[in-house]
């Protein structure tokens, strides 16, 4: 390469030399970021640096695609705005814990008053007494049992998923939200472009043309990349006339209806609630939707949180967390939960690559003789997340833990109990993609009939578990130890 004015000659390998020189100063600027700049754990800093230095242009690619932080006020800039009317219950309620003066509906949400106190001042979650919840086993009855919701809404819609695919239940769902529409019923969708990257708001054409408002979470302005790809919001939200909420963890997708033959069964839960619980579901897709949707912002408006008669007496709180946050809110409730723990531990989640935090807590736990129940898939959907799991539960099994493999078909509920008196269920698993990574909704639920349910549902889905054995876990080949190596080498970053 010849640069005439300077009259300078430039062979092929010195120019292989100077990219090479700049990449590792790249690296080298990035390793330092990530060192001292960016709020991250050791395990995720070194895991960063490996790749970094180990694979230099790839690990730059992989870096700005999954490695890069967000920050709260890069996100929510309306926060303050959009929480008129209801924040002064936080500050109410704290102050009546404080002083001894909030009453609970029941003992077990009085024996826990220390984690609601906790997830009242880390997230704004304010505790409400007065919930009627309804638990699906069965996507089938979840579904049927939201089409009728819909088909009786009168006022407003909220739709907020994941994933959301225009298949058989996909367009059976668009159509009831359509019609709905169009009869006046206010319909806003509210999708992640990651998770439904076979959507584009074309497809939502035809509610849009009839009034309704739909958004992506995270779009892209680049064809076939999204820099915001490790940033998923991973929140399964709906109300309908603020009256009706539901959370948990399907999605919307045949898959999620056990009808597809690689996935087999599904096993998901998932919650239906009526009461001032879903004032906090409303809330927080208010949030999520005025975070993407600046010129249809919703405001705080009587219609969106009407008076709710219900009869029930389930004490709830609902908790929410995401990279935009301080603190990692629905990992400390779980970690309360383990803390608090003084008979038993349920868990179910389809990946378990939790922290040190939570690992040291649930040691903790079955040391100190609580029975610890685990259970995970027979088989994965994301192999590297799946052996890594499959290495961390072996390991509590060997400290006595009960971890049970779900045969029938894919496991993917978040639930976890504990003594029969907490119980949480909702989107976040037990790993760090959920702990800090992704945008994420939990109910807790200080309920001691409630909590006696899900472990009823747990001792059910035993009987289509396999146990995991020492004997069993020993048998394992070669290659599979191969893979467990290295999904916990790079665990940090799943």
């Amino acid at each position: 390469m010849q640069i005439p004015f300077l009259d300078i000659y430039i062979t092929d390998a010195t120019v292989i030399t100077i990219v090479t020189v700049i990449l590792f100063i790249i690296n080298f600027l990035l390793a330092g970021g990530l060192v001292f700049l960016e709020r991250r754990s050791a395990q995720s800093v070194w895991a960063w640096i490996l790749v970094l230095f180990f694979l230099p242009i790839v690990g730059f690619i992989l870096y700005m695609l999954f490695g890069r932080t967000i920050y709260r006020q890069d996100l929510f800039k309306l926060d303050e705005d959009d929480k008129v009317g209801l924040e002064h219950l936080v500050s109410e309620q704290l102050e009546e814990i404080k002083h001894n003066r909030l009453t609970f509906s029941n003992a077990v949400a009085e024996k826990h008053k220390k984690q609601i106190h906790m997830l009242l001042y880390n997230n704004q979650s304010f505790v409400t007494s007065n919930n009627d919840v309804t638990t699906f086993t069965d996507m089938n009855n979840k579904f049927a049992q939201m089409l009728k919701d819909i088909e009786n809404a009168e006022d407003h819609i909220h739709f907020q998923y994941y994933i959301f695919k225009l298949d058989n239940i996909g367009k059976e769902l668009y159509r009831a939200l359509l019609k709905k529409q169009k009869e006046g019923v206010s319909v806003r969708i509210l999708y992640d472009d990651i998770g439904s990257r076979s959507l584009s708001l074309r497809n939502f054409s035809d509610i849009r043309d009839a009034g309704g408002l739909v958004e992506a979470f995270f779009p892209s302005k680049l064809p076939l990349i999204n820099p915001r790809i490790n940033n998923r919001n991973h929140r399964k939200i709906v109300v309908i006339d603020g009256k009706i909420g539901y959370i948990g963890g399907a999605n919307v997708g045949d898959e999620y209806l056990g009808r597809d033959p690689k996935m087999g069964a599904w096993r998901d839960t998932h919650l239906r609630i009526e009461g001032n619980a879903v004032k906090s579901l409303q809330l927080r897709f208010m949030l999520d939707w005025n975070s993407h949707d600046t010129r249809n912002n919703m405001k705080h408006e009587d219609h969106y949180f009407p008076e709710i008669d219900s009869v029930g007496e389930t004490t709830m709180q609902i908790a929410s967390s995401g990279p935009d946050e301080d603190y990692q809110q629905i990992k400390y409730g779980y970690l309360k939960m383990i803390y608090r723990a003084q008979h038993t531990i349920h868990i179910q989640s389809p990946y378990f690559i939790p922290d040190q935090s939570i690992m040291e807590a649930i040691r903790i736990a079955i040391l100190s003789g609580v029975k610890v129940k685990i259970m995970i898939p027979s088989f994965p959907d994301h192999p590297f997340v799946y052996w890594a799991t499959y290495s961390n539960v072996a390991s509590l099994m060997k400290m006595g833990a009960e971890v049970y493999m779900y045969q029938p078909g894919f496991l993917h509920q978040k639930v976890f109990i504990i003594d029969d008196e907490v119980v949480s269920v909702g989107t976040t698993n037990i790993d760090n993609r959920s702990f800090i990574l992704n945008f994420e909704v939990n109910a807790f639920m200080y309920d001691d009939e409630e909590a006696v349910k899900h472990r009823k549902i747990f001792e059910e889905d035993i009987k289509h578990c396999e146990i995991l054995t020492a004997e069993k876990y020993e048998k394992r080949g070669l290659w599979i130890k191969m893979k467990e190596g290295l999904a916990n080498l790079i665990s940090p970053i799943l």
